[in-house]
């Protein structure tokens, strides 16, 4: 679909992008040339300079993913980069911006090309201390760490109150959820499975580093055990969620994001009606733009993470499939970059 004139006129008629097709059951991706008329409708335009990839994204890229509408299709559900046409008087050209989440990458075209169109309510300008790249080292992840430590925060948890975990915590949302906590003076413990991630944790501040929990997640459990944390964020869900929310202390707060160990979530009503807890579902694909905003420029002030460089990786397009394979494979730690932006090889016809 053509959107209007003036974007049209800045597009270039064809550009590169990575393409994900279904062929028969598998999905392929690889980098294309596309034609700029087949981009969705929508009021900006941004050269995408960065992008990144999530957990979501690697299903995006998996037969059975289940996260895309329909291929083929533009994977990426974040992207950060520079307006270079605006129809919106909100958004000016030359303004450096970020969009992540609502349908990029799984039902419309989103940041692994060079150039994407979005609607102007997608769409979060950058505070001037904020460059694209620090955007994409946050990314959805780090948007989605941020939104449960502010739940968290909301909830009256003070640093002085006890231990905070976070599991999963050498993914993109544990380690900036980590990062972001002991910036702001909380004792974090963080629990990962992952071998050598304890001392990047201890540099972003973990107090404690633990392996994954339950250690044994086949052994008999009580409804209620030894009240450990004052609160959790959690990213990986099915037992692991089960054992924080028997293991929270009276009348403690758990933010969860994640399902990496299954949707299933065995546990009774006692820590509810016992210790009075509180489970908080975190969801930061349609989060009301006004609010986006707001938490973004917060990701510039008291919740900006100190240590992004440490956790953060960048990778040309050409090493997407190598990302993915990690993500598939629960390898990666931290937040891996994807540099759009001068990061396609040239495709010669």
């Amino acid at each position: 679909m053509s959107g209007t004139s003036e974007v049209e006129a800045v597009l270039p008629e064809a550009f590169q992008a990575v393409v994900a097709e279904d062929q028969g059951g598998e999905i392929a991706f690889a980098p294309q040339m596309i034609q700029s008329s087949t981009l969705p409708e929508g009021e900006v335009v941004i050269e995408v300079e960065y992008s990144t990839v999530n957990y979501k994204d690697m299903l995006a890229l998996t037969p059975n993913g289940k996260v895309v509408r329909g291929y083929p299709i533009v994977p990426g559900i974040d992207l950060a980069g520079t307006v270079v046409s605006s129809t919106d008087a909100s958004l000016r050209v030359g303004q450096p911006v970020v969009a992540h989440g609502y349908q990029l990458g799984t039902a419309r075209a989103g940041g692994y090309a060079q150039y994407a169109r979005v609607p102007a309510e997608w769409v979060v300008p950058l505070h001037d201390s904020m460059t694209t790249w620090h955007a994409m080292a946050l990314g959805t992840a780090g948007f989605t760490a941020a939104m449960s430590v502010v739940t968290l925060l909301d909830a009256g948890i003070r640093p002085d109150d006890g231990p905070v975990l976070v599991t999963g915590a050498s993914g993109g949302v544990g380690t900036v959820a980590v990062d972001i906590l002991a910036s702001l003076g909380y004792t974090v413990t963080a629990s990962s499975g992952k071998d050598g991630a304890g001392d990047l944790l201890r540099k972003l501040g973990a107090a404690q580093v633990i392996g994954r929990i339950p250690e044994d997640p086949d052994a008999k459990s009580g409804p209620l055990e030894s009240a450990s944390w004052v609160g959790a964020i959690d990213t990986v869900g099915g037992e692991t969620l089960a054992h924080i929310l028997r293991t929270l202390k009276y009348r403690g707060h758990v933010a969860a994001s994640g399902n990496a160990a299954g949707i299933s979530l065995p546990v009774t009503v006692l820590p509810f009606i016992l210790r009075g807890v509180t489970l908080h579902g975190i969801d930061s694909v349609q989060v009301p733009i006004t609010e986006r905003r707001q938490l973004w420029n917060r990701l510039s002030d008291d919740l900006r993470p100190q240590h992004l460089d440490l956790l953060t990786t960048e990778y040309p397009v050409s090493e997407l499939p190598e990302v993915v394979s990690a993500i598939a494979a629960g390898t990666n730690v931290g937040r891996p970059v994807l540099r759009i932006k001068d990061g396609f090889t040239p495709i010669t016809e």
